[in-house]
């Protein structure tokens, strides 16, 4: 007698599907990313802080042009250093009012979440009703006006920025340069604006490839 033999299981011949991220992350990634190298060079031309700080070195302008002078080879050589003075003034003065850092931070994910990061072929919807693209950032808008000329948020932000900024002329106008600064030549384009706007265009670089791959 022959042995049984076993019936054979049914197996599903589905495979499983792999999940692709949403757009919105892979966007937010790469924009991390391409956000991440400019950050690293522009911190690797930080001078040191003893440097800065150095007293020896400091003394009266003679005159009004001397102090601009000083102000601009400082500048060429201390220009990270200068940016993040600016930026610590700014931090502490929204870490000393937080409802103001509270309405910016909420800003700020409102642009991050409701139009810069999220898919274009998923419509917003809230409460019911479906927003287009105008609409949203006609919101958008609205809400950035309100926050930053009808609160404390937009005062904040000037006052925390010309403080940084006296500091800033104040130091470089006292601080003579030594013949060190002589020898530096300016970059054609430096600073925190230059630095944002490379930034942001290699994050677009990136962000606009992601966003077609995933949509094909």
């Amino acid at each position: 007698m022959s042995a049984s033999v076993p019936a054979a299981l049914p197996i599903s011949g589905t495979e499983p599907v792999e999940t692709q991220p949403p757009v919105a992350i892979s966007a937010f990634r790469a924009f991390l990313s391409r956000l991440n190298d400019p950050l690293r060079n522009s911190l690797s031309e930080r001078r040191p802080w003893p440097e800065l700080a150095d007293s020896s070195t400091f003394s009266k302008p003679e005159s009004f042009s001397d102090a601009t002078l000083r102000i601009r080879k400082n500048y060429s050589y201390f220009r990270v250093n200068y940016l993040m003075v600016i930026g610590v003034t700014l931090a502490f003065s929204l870490i000393f009012h937080p409802f103001s850092l509270l309405l910016l931070l909420g800003l700020l994910f409102s642009w991050i979440i409701l139009y810069l990061f999220r898919p274009a072929d998923q419509p917003l919807i809230i409460f019911g009703r479906t927003f287009s693209d105008r609409e949203t950032l006609g919101i958008l808008v609205i809400f950035s006006i309100f926050v930053i000329f009808l609160t404390s948020v937009g005062s904040l932000i000037i006052s925390a920025i010309m403080l940084g900024f006296g500091l800033v002329c104040a130091h470089g106008a006292f601080k003579a340069p030594d013949d060190l600064f002589l020898d530096d030549q300016e970059p054609a384009a430096t600073g925190f604006l230059s630095f944002i706007g490379g930034a942001a265009s290699n994050a677009v670089t990136a962000t606009v490839p992601t966003i077609s791959n995933t949509r094909i």
